[in-house]
């Protein structure tokens, strides 16, 4: 699959992270430094002048410059708030971009049809209320927003037979957002870790132009919740800025490996894998 596009002399690789405030975090990483902190002590706001750079963009083009490319990243809200609504569930992929993709556009959000002209690699993800699944009523229903394990599935089969039409395009799938104990059922969990291990083992398959991170699993350990020393409070699953700052040193290998070897050299977490050694 060729991602690559001439632009100056250089070949250019255009990516867009569609996300809502914990891809915000991860596209900031940790961004705090001593002066921030100090000048955190007297305003909050006051601390935003003297933080880096958000973290995930300066990596880019840190790695443009040690290896002469041309990866250019951007960040969209999606959906907005208005007029769709903030929402970035299975379904709400599945309504702008499967049930209502034939144009550029649905309700002011971009559809496949146009951001697979603009962008050769898409990184989508969901925010922590995915987690807070239902029981499934016995009547699965593609074109219901109720959150359910079979609702879920009919959409993310739709969702994979969508995006393979596009094989000039890659897509980073995340999975996720773990919530934090105090904020979600024990039974919501439970059916949330069995949905991201069903998209991480079955859904997901090789040998195409889908890709995962593994958010959720670098949540939650392997569990059913998010950990709540990497939380930003013990009722807030966002993310905190130090787990913040390790997710997006992970998320970038993991996407610089798509680009590079189709994923082979990474984790579905974005380790580097270990390299065998041979006699």
């Amino acid at each position: 699959m060729n991602n690559l596009r001439k632009t100056d002399g250089k070949n250019e690789i255009r990516i867009v992270f569609l996300h809502h405030s914990t891809g915000q975090n991860i596209w900031n990483g940790n961004r705090s430094t001593p002066v921030s902190k100090i000048a955190g002590k007297i305003s909050h706001r006051l601390s935003y002048r003297f933080y880096k750079k958000a973290v995930l963009p300066a990596m880019f083009e840190k790695y443009n410059k040690k290896f002469n490319t041309n990866i250019i990243i951007n960040e969209l809200t999606f959906p907005k708030k208005a007029p769709y609504g903030w929402h970035n569930y299975p379904y709400d992929y599945y309504n702008i971009w499967v049930k209502n993709g034939g144009d550029d556009y649905f309700m002011e959000e971009p559809t496949l049809k146009l951001l697979t002209k603009n962008y050769q690699l898409i990184v989508f993800k969901h925010c922590f209320p995915v987690s807070n699944i239902q029981t499934d009523n016995g009547t699965p229903n593609i074109d219901s927003d109720y959150r359910s394990l079979e609702n879920y599935k009919l959409q993310y089969f739709a969702l994979k037979e969508k995006l393979s039409e596009f094989k000039d395009t890659k897509f980073v799938v995340i999975t996720g957002a773990a919530r934090v104990k105090s904020q979600i059922s024990e039974d919501e969990a439970v059916r949330s870790h069995d949905f991201f291990e069903w998209v991480v083992n079955e859904w997901d398959q090789p040998d195409d132009n889908i890709y995962i991170w593994d958010f959720y699993n670098l949540q939650t350990e392997g569990g059913n919740y998010f950990k709540d020393e990497k939380a930003y409070a013990k009722n807030n699953s966002h993310p905190n800025e130090k787990f913040s700052g390790y997710a997006s040193d992970l998320l970038f290998n993991r996407i610089t490996d798509v680009i590079t070897t189709n994923g082979t050299e990474t984790t579905l977490t974005g380790e580097q894998k270990p390299h065998k050694l041979t006699f």
